[in-house]
């Protein structure tokens, strides 16, 4: 009784260091399990890190569309026909009641002239004044003359584009010859307006040196005052000679002109100048209107002059003479000497292979892009043709849907593994 009585004592007190022992192992285990943990969670997130990654590029695809290249520049308007009139002889001008703006019709009064106190007429004055009616009767003939030429190159224009136009509804020729005998028209029919505008002042110059001669011989009658006339149907431009004082033969005194006739003038570096050719298509843009007007170029002047930029660099720029396709009514609030924007079109192609121009880098002496195969950048060399800084025509190098990367940093090296934004 009493050994029973020890054995469960002993056996009861062994009971509670055993449990304890086992807690203290699994706490110890616990502890190096997760030490492990933790480790192998830092090493391979060390190596994650140190692993390379792909580069995230934007990408562009290679595309077939219409491009065309076009030079930008700023012009303004200007009345195609104007004219200067000038006093006959000398004399005293009254005030001129004209205002820039005003309309007029075809003699019209401008100026009045009255004659100086006692005005003398020595043999010198008068051979003065026969020369200039005999210059102004030659003008006159020279303009008329040349009316006779314009009509007649304007009937050949007018009979080429019918044969053009019927020719083409029969598919004979393309629609390309057709509109540059159409261009040819226009112009011969705007040069016989200006050639008869020509006339008109000639003959108006001949008779303001006709009524000099009879003012300054004495055979004016009583009129005691010369009317200087308008040659034109128009409007004035400018007063030149607003107030009354003396004026001497040839004094300017009111530019007149028809706004009907308004040309515009885009001055552009002579660089761009030489690949601009006439009848080349303009779109005027940011002129006040809601849409962009037609035109096309019909000269380029053959002298340049001098301009310092806003950034005082020194710049040759030459005048190109834009002519209005479209009707009146759509621009009629244009004015002379009005800003507008004009693009001049110099080439244009409707199916060319191109890509951003951003894509495009200098490699060596030649071009090159970054075409992505799978997940890697490619270096390959490529032939390029016209570019207008947006994109980069590609005649050899690349073919339509390729991708290339848009904008490559100098991380992007041949072989990089990239990824698309």
């Amino acid at each position: 009784m009493d050994e029973a009585s020890s054995t469960k004592s002993l056996v009861s007190a062994s009971a509670p260091k055993s449990a304890r022992a086992t807690r203290r192992a699994i706490a110890r285990w616990s502890r190096r399990i997760l030490l492990g943990l933790f480790g192998a969670g830092l090493v391979a997130a060390l190596v994650v890190a140190w692993l390379p990654k792909p580069l995230v590029v934007d990408v562009a695809r290679v595309a077939r569309g219409a491009m065309r290249v076009t030079i930008d520049e700023d012009g303004r308007t200007r009345v195609k026909d104007r004219y200067v009139v000038s006093a006959p002889i000398t004399g005293n001008v009254a005030r001129l009641e004209l205002s820039p703006g005003d309309t007029i019709v075809e003699r019209a009064i401008l100026a009045r002239i009255v004659p100086l106190a006692s005005p003398l007429l020595d043999t010198r004055t008068r051979a003065e004044l026969e020369a200039r009616v005999a210059q102004a009767q030659a003008a006159r003939l020279q303009a008329e003359s040349g009316i006779a030429r314009a009509e007649a190159a304007l009937t050949l224009a007018q009979s080429m584009a019918a044969r053009q136009r019927t020719l083409t509804v029969q598919g004979a020729v393309p629609i390309a010859e057709r509109e540059r005998t159409d261009l040819e028209e226009r112009a011969r029919t705007e040069d016989l307006a200006s050639t008869r505008f020509g006339a008109r002042v000639a003959a108006h110059q001949v008779e303001m040196a006709l009524a000099a001669v009879g003012r300054m011989s004495g055979r004016a009658g009583s009129e005691q005052q010369l009317e200087v006339t308008s040659p034109i149907a128009g409007q004035v431009l400018r007063v030149i000679q607003q107030s009354e004082g003396a004026v001497a033969p040839g004094t300017p005194l009111v530019e007149v002109g028809d706004p009907a006739a308004l040309e515009l003038v885009v001055d552009v570096l002579t660089t761009d100048a030489v690949v601009i050719r006439p009848g080349a298509r303009v779109e005027v843009d940011r002129w006040g209107g809601e849409r962009v007007l037609r035109a096309h170029v019909r000269l380029v002047e053959p002298s340049a002059f001098t301009r310092v930029s806003a950034l005082g660099v020194e710049e040759q720029r030459v005048n190109v003479v834009v002519d209005l396709d479209e009707p009146r009514e759509r621009w009629a609030a244009l004015g002379d000497g009005y800003r507008v924007e004009a693009r001049i079109v110099v080439w244009e192609e409707r199916e060319v292979l191109r890509v951003p121009a951003s894509a495009v880098f200098r490699s060596g002496a030649g071009w090159a892009v970054f075409r992505v195969e799978g997940p890697v950048a490619r270096l390959r060399s490529v032939e390029v043709g016209k570019r207008n800084g947006v994109d980069v025509e590609v005649l050899r190098g690349l073919s339509a849907s390729d991708r290339v990367i848009a904008h490559p940093s100098d991380r992007v090296v041949e072989g990089a593994e990239v990824v698309a934004r």
